[in-house]
């Protein structure tokens, strides 16, 4: 990563990449959905359980094609009940037992549909532009998000896995073959498990010696994960430091620290000296899948020693990094995502995210306009979502 990354937060002089339309049908609790957005400010509100967090969920998905909240396909497929209602545009889709996700995303010089077919018992279909895409790694970077929600407040207090999915989601948005070579370390670590499982009841000589083959390539792909893993972290320890030492009046050092639980030198050496214990088990006790990383505040682990406010200024820290490693990477400044997390931030902390918005389009969703309106922030765009409608309204602070 360049050592631009050290630059000021808001760098103005990138492009600039806004979703210009979603459209969903059939999607979690929207029968049909055309949305056109502003390239700024957009803000959704309406009381909980409307619909709100699904749109965003339908952005993340047109960009990485999962959802934020882990959810399988089958579960974001509406439920359609008798006495539907359906208009000309939906009733023939409608008639499958399947949703549809379509966004249209600008830059400035390039248009891209990305169109996401969620089915039920079926692997998902995905286009991008009406051309069908066989790997889902394939559009990633197409639309650069960064989205935060309330449960990211919770990623310094979390397990490991938390922190590991965090890592391997932001490397992999700018940087697809570090995704490339992830997915197959995962295939070959759940081959090498499976197998795992058979030598522990048939212990034949050809499985062992598989094992070997297997190891030798997890040993491989591993290491490539890990050395990208590493310098990812020392060049997200250099932002993270800047922004927690804003957000806390330089009072206060931060230090982020990458903890694989194995090295590049000793990996090979490890998985001979737990292949037992592997056996065992039935899994792999060895390798970048169980590594961490630690965030320290004045030399103590925040996790372990740090206060809520630390914890949550950590947190803060590392999804602000996302936007300057998107923008350097990418040259691009990426969407921002904020699914209700201002109501989870103090005041100041609420001041020093929303000036951090700049030029970036960003959607903000919240149960009500007040928190905005007393920071004075301005928003170009509201939308009130009622029971999965979506009505547009004028924003004029003099009348709120």
């Amino acid at each position: 990563m360049p050592k631009a990354l050290t630059i000021a937060l808001l760098d103005t002089t990138k492009k600039i990449m806004y979703i210009e339309s979603i459209e969903l049908k059939d999607f979690r609790n929207y029968t049909y959905l055309n949305l056109e957005l502003d390239e700024k400010i957009n803000l959704l509100y309406g009381d909980n359980a409307q619909g709100k967090t699904n749109i965003l969920e339908s952005i993340c998905i047109a960009a990485t094609t999962r959802s934020h909240r882990g959810a399988k396909d089958d579960e974001m497929i509406r439920l359609k009940s008798f006495g539907d209602i359906y208009t000309d545009k939906t009733e023939d889709f409608l008639k499958d037992e399947d949703a549809h996700i379509k966004v249209i995303v600008k830059k400035e010089f390039s248009s891209d549909r990305i169109d996401i077919h969620l089915k039920k018992g079926k692997a998902k279909g995905i286009a991008l532009n009406g051309i069908p895409v066989r790997r889902s790694a394939d559009i990633f970077g197409i639309l650069q998000i960064v989205f935060f929600c309330p449960e990211d407040l919770d990623i310094i207090r979390r397990g490991p896995g938390v922190r590991r999915h965090f890592l391997d989601m932001d490397i992999s948005r700018v940087n697809t073959l570090y995704l490339e070579r992830l997915l197959v370390y995962n295939k070959v670590l759940e081959s090498r498990n499976k197998l795992l499982k058979k030598i522990g009841f048939e212990k034949k000589e050809a499985d062992l010696l598989t094992l070997d083959i297997l190891d030798e390539q997890l040993v491989q792909l591993g290491k490539e994960v890990i050395e990208v893993r590493r310098k990812y972290i020392k060049d997200l320890n250099v932002l993270t430091s800047d922004i927690y030492g804003s957000i806390s009046g330089k009072n206060e050092k931060s230090e982020l620290v990458y903890e694989p639980q194995t090295s590049d030198d000793t990996f090979t050496q490890s998985l001979k000296s737990n292949r037992e214990k592997d056996l065992r088990s039935g899994q792999t006790n060895t390798g970048p899948h169980r590594d961490d990383f630690t965030f320290f505040v004045n030399g103590s682990d925040v996790k372990k020693f740090g206060s809520q406010g630390q914890k949550r200024t950590a947190a803060l820290s590392l999804k602000l990094a996302q936007i300057d490693i998107a923008k350097e990477m990418t040259g691009e400044l990426p969407v921002l995502l904020l699914d209700d997390v201002l109501s989870e931030l103090d005041f100041n902390r609420q001041r020093f995210l929303l000036e951090k918005i700049g030029n970036m389009q960003t959607l903000i969703t919240c149960t009500g306009r007040d928190s905005l309106i007393k920071q004075e922030f301005e928003v170009d765009r509201v939308f009130k979502v009622t029971e999965g409608k979506v009505e547009e309204e004028s924003y004029n602070i003099d009348t709120c």
